[in-house]
């Protein structure tokens, strides 16, 4: 092996840091559980974890984050284990990443820093990487500053900077700041175009009356298993944090009647940075026009309460709370105890089929609490209806006789008003 491919194949090491403040947001706050987490996110992003630090303050440093004394350590620390990264599982202001990265001489980043590197890794679709692009400039902007420190602290200091460079530095950080801006105006107007073209897809589905189920639920839960165990398909499922980002979706027949359009979205994760978010609406939008979520809940995980809470959160954030759900409780061929009930839950196993049937027995049932069937009489001079039912309905059954076409269907409320007059309630037992 020559010394370039041991260089890629090199994994950048990192010391990993957190802070738990009593002023802070509980949801913000490090815990043994985020750092875990953090360190995965590493591990997703390439690099090697060789050391770990929560320090507990009652307020975080305005200047550095952490107190003075934990950045030594880990400075020491870094040092000692040949790193040449520090990840913080908080989000840092421009000013304080600035300050680490001088005090301890290592590149800093963030949780929000390193889950868009990730994504950016991830995202093969066009779509994709436009939305990636987007949330990075927008997470890049208010840390240009830093970036142009060695031009910029020149000014700020009474202008003890060498001759000559002042002016350069702030105009070239300002260029910089314009061209920005611009990229963003642009990718935003291609999500735009983006957005356009979804609805359209939208449009044409409602109208072909094919109902969408989209698969939601925190990252590693299990989605991309379940949409090929239910579809039979052979998307690929890795046990690894954010392995889907592009939304994947298949067509699934629910039953005889039934054709649903199946899609997998990219998994949700605690503290997801707010451009991520807002970059994301453009695929993860989709929720609020689905008729039904899958909500996957990966049950083994210890902390499988709080993760369902962030997803239903962000749920509500992108306005699809009132979308019926069904909440599916994955993995539970690894769980131990008394398995969740009730009548939107469901347990399975992605990976071995268990309990699949029951949840296509409730997404059945969910599907057609709007629908009901109907046997109807229909002259011949009114036969146009028989294309409407064709269209708009599920025709189980179609005869001839002398007096006009019998027809049994399942009909939806949206032409109910338009075949009433052709429904036989007394062959079907019912009073209208």
């Amino acid at each position: 092996m020559n010394s370039s491919q041991q260089m890629e194949n090199k994994k950048e090491r990192a010391i990993l840091a957190g802070l738990s403040a009593a002023s802070m947001d509980e949801s913000e706050r490090s815990s043994d559980t985020s750092m875990e987490e953090l360190q995965a996110l590493v591990e997703t992003a390439g690099g090697e974890t060789l050391g770990m630090m929560i320090q507990s303050l009652p307020t975080p440093n305005p200047r550095c984050f952490i107190g003075e004394g934990k950045v030594k350590e880990l400075k020491e620390l870094a040092s000692a284990n040949e790193c040449d990264l520090v990840v913080f599982d908080n989000e840092l202001t421009p000013s304080q990443m600035r300050a680490l990265s001088e005090d301890m001489g290592v590149k800093v980043m963030d949780r929000s820093g390193l889950i868009l590197d990730i994504f950016a890794q991830r995202a093969k679709s066009r779509e994709g990487q436009l939305q990636v692009e987007l949330a990075q400039y927008k997470y890049l902007l208010p840390r240009l500053t830093g970036m142009w420190s060695h031009l910029v602290r020149q000014t700020a200091s009474g202008g003890s900077s060498p001759i000559g460079t002042r002016g350069p530095g702030e105009t070239q950080l300002e260029t910089d700041r314009r061209h920005i801006r611009r990229k963003i105006q642009k990718l935003e107007e291609e999500l735009a175009d983006v957005r356009r073209v979804r609805g359209t897809q939208r449009r044409l589905r409602q109208k072909n009356k094919m109902p969408t189920v989209a698969l939601v639920g925190y990252t590693n839960a299990g989605k991309s298993t379940l949409l090929n165990c239910l579809t039979g398909s052979d998307i690929p499922a890795n046990d690894r944090l954010f392995d889907t980002l592009d939304t994947t979706t298949r067509r699934f027949r629910i039953d005889e009647t039934t054709e649903v359009l199946l899609s997998d979205t990219v998994g949700f994760i605690r503290k997801l940075p707010t451009h991520l978010i807002e970059a994301f609406k453009a695929t993860l939008e989709e929720l609020s026009y689905a008729d039904v979520l899958l909500h996957v809940i990966d049950i083994s995980n210890p902390e499988w309460e709080e993760q369902a809470r962030i997803v239903d959160d962000l749920i509500r954030q992108l306005g699809a709370e009132t979308t019926p759900c069904i909440r599916v409780f994955n993995k539970c061929d690894r769980y131990i105890g008394i398995l969740p009930h009730g009548e939107n839950n469901v347990c399975i196993s992605a990976i071995s089929g268990e309990g699949s049937a029951r949840l296509v027995e409730k997404l059945q049932k969910l599907l057609s609490a709007d629908r009901r069937e109907y046997v109807l009489s229909i002259p011949y001079q009114d036969a146009g209806i028989v294309d409407l039912l064709k269209r708009e309905s599920v025709v189980k059954s179609l005869d001839y006789d002398n007096e006009g076409i019998k027809i049994r269907a399942v009909v939806t409320p949206e032409i109910y008003g338009r075949i009433r007059k052709y429904i036989d309630f007394e062959s079907a037992g019912e009073r209208e």
